[in-house]
């Protein structure tokens, strides 16, 4: 017992001093964060190019941040309303209506009780959000006020929709709905049902569903094909299940989804000792509809083999209480316990094929059987 205690205690520390001393002097590049962001930027973009995205305008103000987006949010009403104040301005200098031309009591003005550059700004605010204070108005003297009233107020109703629009689109999106979808901290590799595989913890926050849930994954890693060339960010496809599938998953509780390693898993010729010099980021993505807006949604994140613990499993978290109902327990969420695991796939299926042939009978051609007549030397 003491021999078993010994090696525990050893290859915690081993396993400790590796993670915390080599692992964090090589800082491993991330293409996709923890939380879903992507690590990547694009240089030497064409003028050209970048005209594109103001083409596309209503994606580009839905990608903005809120800062920039309150900051156009504000500069186009200020603008709109600042604009159509020095028209109605200029309207009110050329027709003379401006105290300063001391007009005759007679005198009927394009807008009433326009007196300079405030006055007519705060006609052109009162006219662009239709507040209607009464005092000051437009008269039928000026046809050129008249059709500048209507083309204020269409523009206005323009600006408003575009607007009000684009921060009800940014606050209803689905990315939103993917923070309550959550992944565990580390993915671990055991057996399950006699296999060796590759688990991953997900689970969602809101008691609302995503319907047609889909799962998968992806491995990035560094490539040289036979002809010689290096491909970086190689993508391999990686399939995970739950025990009903990986499509249309009831995701009412957390699930553990799980990657069979076989002879077809990049994972096959990897194992417990050479784990953390592999150089490769496994992106898992969840892609759904969001069951209240009906808007489909993504959340990925990313796993890389320092995060990978080979010998463990997901402790569980599921339990039902005496009232009948069944409690998550989320402090167990990424927690793990260690198990009795083959260091690597290999090995395990060569033990299984062992077994299988110990099981199974050879012939033996070079067997000859020989017939020998028996004589009974009993005589009566």
């Amino acid at each position: 017992y003491g021999r078993v205690l010994t090696e525990k205690m050893f290859k915690h520390l081993r396993k400790w001093f590796v993670t915390r001393f080599w692992g964090h002097s090589r800082q491993r590049a991330r293409l996709v964060s923890k939380d879903g962001r992507c690590n990547i930027e694009f240089g030497n973009v064409e003028a050209q190019s970048r005209f594109i995205f103001f083409v596309d305008i209503w994606t580009t103000v839905l990608d903005l941040k809120w800062r920039y987006k309150m900051t156009i949010f504000i500069t186009a009403f200020l603008g709109s309303w600042f604009l159509f104040g020095l028209l109605w301005y200029v309207v009110a200098y050329i027709h003379k209506d401006l105290p300063e031309f001391h007009p005759s009591a007679n005198h009927t003005p394009c807008v009433e009780n326009i007196n300079g550059l405030t006055s007519a700004f705060l006609f052109s605010l009162e006219t662009q959000v239709t507040i209607g204070y009464g005092f000051r108005c437009v008269t039928e003297q000026c046809a050129t006020a008249i059709f500048l009233l209507i083309s204020q107020s269409i523009l206005g109703v323009i600006i408003n929709s575009f607007m009000c629009g684009a921060i009800l689109a940014k606050i209803s999106r689905p990315k939103k709905r993917a923070k309550t979808i959550t992944f565990s901290k580390n993915a671990v590799i055991s057996k399950r049902g006699g296999k060796l595989c590759l688990l991953i913890r997900v689970a969602n926050l809101r008691k609302s569903l995503l319907i047609g849930s889909h799962i998968y994954g992806k491995l990035l890693k560094t490539t040289v094909t036979p002809e010689g060339e290096t491909i970086i960010l190689d993508q391999i496809n990686i399939n995970f299940v739950v025990d009903a599938g990986n499509e249309n998953l009831f995701f009412i509780s957390p699930l553990t989804i799980y990657h069979v390693i076989d002879h077809h898993s990049p994972f096959f010729h990897m194992a417990a000792e050479n784990l953390l010099q592999q150089d490769f980021e496994l992106v898992v993505f969840l892609d759904g509809t969001v069951e209240s807006t009906s808007a489909t949604c993504q959340v990925r994140t990313s796993y890389v083999p320092e995060e990978v613990l080979w010998g463990y499993r997901f402790a569980p978290i599921v339990s039902k209480t005496k009232e009948g109902k069944y409690r998550v327990d989320f402090h167990n969420f990424s927690k793990t316990v260690e198990v009795e695991t083959p260091h690597c796939a290999m090995c395990l299926y060569n033990e299984k094929d062992a077994r299988a042939r110990m099981k199974r009978g050879y012939d033996n051609p070079s067997f000859i059987l020989s017939e020998i007549n028996e004589t009974d030397d009993t005589k009566m």
